[in-house]
């Protein structure tokens, strides 16, 4: 089939890459120019296991191009997807500015039926305003259909999110759009559900809100265990085990981060609003997620006394692991605030070193690796559960350290192994009560 996807960010890219190894012609449009000339040299923007060798070859086989042309995007494809962003305003509402702006540009270039499909996390009727806008702009010239297609892809995990869905969820309002997309995704052997396009748009903001309440809920949890000397991990172990909970998004820890959740719950929250509905519970995910860090940080101050003069080495700057991606990283906004406190700064990242370079305070000290990061630090912080954290040789760590002292806000070593080690270990709600 013919596909052109607009907007060549984290979700285009991998829709892209993902549809063009199906077997689909593939046009990816972005207004970025320097973006689109490293894209056609193959040169990734982002890093996304698996995506730079799929984007290659499919290049090669010439069933993925890109463009800066808006228009030429519009002819090449019949099914084109919105994949633009939508980021958050001061007030919690989605910035569709984007959008619209794509959505008039479609309008001006069709020339023939074109199925449009919102792929972007958008609020709640969010069609019915491409559908005017596209009907105002093309008049009666062609005809179209809009969708909503949601996206539920994992950074770190995309590729394989994509190609293995636990569900495609499609918002159609017609029996031609319901079989060109169900075509389309019919190689994935997926369960698809088909409803309206106002259900598709909720399932999104919905979904990744339910997630996130989990996430709170578990770190709500953790604080209440370190209080009393429980073990959140076994809690967490224990409520998982019940099949109508289930264990995934019970890790505690420092709380969500990233370009969807803080996003997409700030969005929920806000349409809540204007349609006339508090919701209270996400107003309190929000909360717990953010108190969940300043809870970390009592935790640092608690264990070195004085921050101000300290040297402190950080492991992990990305959301989470398998991602280069800082957006809304719980341990960008921790660097920060140590970073205030007085603290001299040594980081390593295995992917996000060069973004982190671009939002920290150049006074912060980027390490070629975990080692040289503890060398001369009064304490090690680990934020970010990347797989080779959970390798280090912690005697040679411990040698390098000036004083033996991990805080773990991931949970990712086991407390005893670490104080037989001889390390004053902290971790979040698996304090032993002494």
């Amino acid at each position: 089939m013919h596909i052109s996807i607009i907007g060549s960010g984290y979700v285009g890219l991998v829709t892209g890459a993902c549809f063009a190894e199906l077997g689909n012609h593939v046009v990816c449009a972005d207004n970025d120019i320097k973006k689109i000339a490293c894209l056609k040299k193959g040169l990734i923007p982002i890093y996304e296991p698996g995506l730079d060798e799929l984007i290659k070859s499919n290049l090669k086989k010439k069933r993925l191009n890109f463009t800066s042309s808006i228009a030429d995007a519009v002819n090449a494809g019949e099914i084109i997807f919105i994949t633009v962003g939508t980021p958050s305003l001061e007030n919690g509402e989605a910035d569709l500015t984007g959008i619209e702006n794509v959505a008039r540009k479609i309008a001006k270039n069709m020339s023939g039926y074109r199925l449009i499909v919102e792929k972007s996390t958008v609020p709640v009727e969010t069609g019915a305003w491409v559908k005017q806008t596209v009907s105002a702009y093309a008049g009666k010239k062609h005809k179209f259909d809009v969708a909503s297609n949601p996206e539920f892809l994992r950074e770190g995990q995309a590729i394989n999110d994509f190609m293995h869905p636990d569900r495609i969820v499609l918002g159609v309002e017609s029996k031609k759009a319901a079989e060109l997309l169900t075509a389309l995704y019919k190689p994935l052997k997926a369960p698809i559900l088909i409803t309206d396009v106002k259900s598709a748009e909720l399932i999104k903001h919905a979904s990744n809100s339910f997630l996130a309440t989990k996430i709170s809920f578990i770190n709500a949890v953790s604080q209440v265990c370190d209080k009393v000397g429980a073990d959140v991990s076994k809690v967490a172990l224990g409520m998982g085990l019940d099949g109508r909970i289930g264990k995934d998004f019970l890790n505690a820890g420092l709380g969500y981060g990233g370009s969807c959740f803080p996003k997409d719950v700030d969005a929920f929250i806000a349409i809540s609003e204007k349609l006339g509905y508090e919701f209270d519970l996400l107003t309190a995910v929000r909360n717990i997620n953010s108190r969940q860090r300043e809870f970390f940080l009592e935790k640092i101050k608690n264990t070195l006394w004085i921050i101000k003069g300290k040297t402190i080495a950080v492991l992990g700057v990305s959301f989470k692991p398998n991602t280069d991606d800082i957006r809304s990283s719980a341990a960008v906004d921790i660097i920060r605030a140590i970073q205030k406190e007085g603290a001299k700064v040594r980081v390593y990242d295995p992917k996000a070193m060069k973004k982190a370079a671009g939002a920290l305070n150049k006074t912060v000290t980027f390490c070629n690796d975990a080692y040289s990061a503890s060398k001369g630090s009064d304490c090690l912080l680990v934020l970010t559960d990347w797989d080779e954290f959970k390798e280090l040789d912690f005697l040679k760590i411990k040698k390098l350290l000036k004083r033996p002292v991990i805080l773990d806000g991931r949970n990712i070593y086991d407390p005893q192994e670490m104080r037989k080690l001889g390390f004053t270990y902290e971790s979040i709600g698996r304090k032993s009560k002494d």
